[in-house]
């Protein structure tokens, strides 16, 4: 009995050994990672990073800016190949594609064909990918196979001026996507299940700005910048519960995601700088209530993240910078310049990624005080639009035509 026993033990000990030896990935299922956020779940910065990353693979996959997502063992990428727009499931081991689905995409032209390739990034859940592409196409695929569920085009060939640029969420069982063009658009929510639709709020069109999810009270609400707004409508049934005045002018656009912390709305535009609004329940309704304005400070083509109560993003002019988001005061502008206003920002454990279009992978400590830099590495011999998937030690990189896989050793 005693020998069983310890055999008991032993065996246990050794599952458990074994058990706390594994690196289980953790997911980036869409936009902005698991909370569309930009933070990074479970990561661990290394307390010295190495002097250069290694390259493990990199494929061609085709033309585009979105970020791919990471779900498990598999990587899902949203890009152009000729003139197709095509989703791939790559193994993320090795690169290897696992299927792909295709279908006709509208061309791009005018200012925006620089670019031709999807600019909106997959959203994964419930076993399904959604796809929004350049022309405003939808699309549902299953994840294991690629089969194709249902693809809905609900303004053909009308889309802004840089074309389609909204990345979809899914959320309570619905795809939600921000589709047309000013003046003549809508947020949307399809069935995850079918494609039919849910519900549909037309009161303005979109920009190039993705929406988030909000929950006040129990009640949780579609938080999307539009045309010339920032509203907030039911998740549930797609009515404007608050709405607040937001246009560009000029130059300038609305293409930041809004900043969810709490109750808390941060929203951020070139030329009107950064401001943050708490939403609350009113009577039957809600109502928006100004925290705090810094108008000297906003992004162009990028979305900051909130680390430690501070706002860090790169400013229209191409500056890292640091506001306080407690007050909205400024602590702090670098003055070196990254790109042309285009960047991606994440924050990973202890540190933050910043990754502009000059494909640099910066470093950098979420210091209140100064810019405290770390270290800096060459991750693409083209320019970079698409986030850092971040993944234990892999980084994941989306160029202008292939991803690649590198590795914090």
């Amino acid at each position: 009995m005693k020998s069983l026993n310890l055999s008991k033990v032993v065996m246990v000990s050794c599952v458990l050994l074994a058990a706390s030896g594994c690196i289980f990935a953790k997911d980036w299922p869409q936009w902005r990672g698991p909370n569309r956020d930009g933070e990074v779940s479970g990561f661990a910065a290394p307390s010295k990073w190495p002097s250069a990353l290694k390259q493990n693979w990199k494929v061609t996959v085709g033309s585009g800016d979105a970020t791919p997502a990471l779900v498990g063992d598999k990587l899902y990428v949203f890009a152009r190949q000729g003139s197709e727009e095509v989703t791939l499931c790559l193994q993320a081991a090795d690169g290897k594609e696992i299927w792909s689905d295709k279908y006709e995409a509208q061309a791009v032209t005018g200012a925006a064909s620089r670019h031709p390739g999807p600019r909106s990034s997959p959203a994964v859940a419930d076993g399904k990918v959604v796809t929004l592409g350049v022309g405003g196409v939808v699309s549902c695929l299953d994840a294991a196979s690629g089969k194709v569920f249902w693809r809905k085009d609900p303004y053909p060939k009308i889309v802004p001026k840089f074309f389609t640029s909204c990345s979809p969420v899914i959320v309570g069982g619905t795809a939600v996507v921000q589709v047309g063009t000013a003046g003549n658009g809508a947020v949307i929510a399809f069935n995850l299940a079918d494609g039919s639709e849910k519900w549909k709020w037309a009161g303005e069109g979109p920009e190039y700005a993705s929406p988030v999810v909000l929950t006040v009270d129990g009640a949780e609400q579609i938080v999307a910048l539009t045309e010339k707004s920032i509203v907030g409508v039911g998740a549930a049934d797609g009515k404007l519960l608050w709405s607040l005045p937001f246009a560009p002018a000029g130059r300038a656009y609305n293409a930041a995601t809004p900043i969810v912390d709490g109750q808390t709305v941060i929203y951020t535009g070139s030329g009107r700088g950064a401001k943050a609004v708490k939403i609350e329940k009113q009577g039957d309704g809600f109502a928006a209530k100004e925290l705090w304005s810094n108008s000297a400070l906003a992004p162009q083509y990028n979305t900051p993240v909130l680390k430690d109560g501070l706002l860090f993003g790169l400013s229209d002019r191409g500056s890292l910078y640091c506001i306080n988001a407690k007050d909205g005061s400024t602590a702090w502008t670098d003055t070196a310049q990254h790109g042309r206003g285009f960047a991606a920002i994440v924050v990973a454990g202890s540190d933050l990624l910043a990754l502009p279009s000059t494909s640099e992978l910066i470093v950098f400590k979420p210091d209140g005080k100064a810019y405290s830099e770390v270290a800096k590495y060459k991750v693409a011999e083209t320019e970079t639009y698409a986030h850092p998937v971040v993944s234990d030690k892999r980084v994941f990189v989306k160029d202008q035509d292939s991803v690649a896989m590198w590795t914090i050793e």
